[in-house]
């Protein structure tokens, strides 16, 4: 018997992704959250953020963007009763498309983005 412990032929370290797949990605997770919330960026984030730092950067931003505007949401949602609460929803889901789209533009040209508006929750 040997002193070595026993190779784990599944554990293996996740490959760098190259600078288009990470491109590729990063705009999907941005795309993703004006359709399904926080969850494309979560598992982008989850999945995908140790894979390489332009993906890392963008799914944690985004992460952080959607965390945010299901607070103002919420926000929203309990103040509807007042008729500010409305238009509190209704300025959440126009940034959620308009900051999402420009994310997801800035990431197809292989910039960083920092929304705006947003509590850093993940660094």
């Amino acid at each position: 018997m040997s002193d070595q412990p026993p190779v784990n032929p599944y554990a293996t370290a996740p490959q760098p992704m190259s600078p288009a797949d990470e491109k590729l990605w990063a705009t999907l997770v941005h795309v993703g959250g004006i359709f399904f919330g926080f969850v494309p960026a979560l598992i982008g984030f989850l999945v995908l953020g140790n894979r390489g730092p332009f993906v890392r950067g963008h799914t944690a931003t985004a992460l952080n963007f959607q965390l945010t505007m299901i607070i103002a949401g919420a926000v929203g949602a309990i103040t509807s009763w007042l008729i500010i609460g409305v238009f509190v929803i209704i300025a959440v889901s126009v940034l959620i498309i308009v900051f999402s789209i420009m994310a997801a533009l800035a990431a197809n040209r292989g910039e960083a983005y920092t929304y705006p508006l947003t509590i850093p929750f993940i660094k």
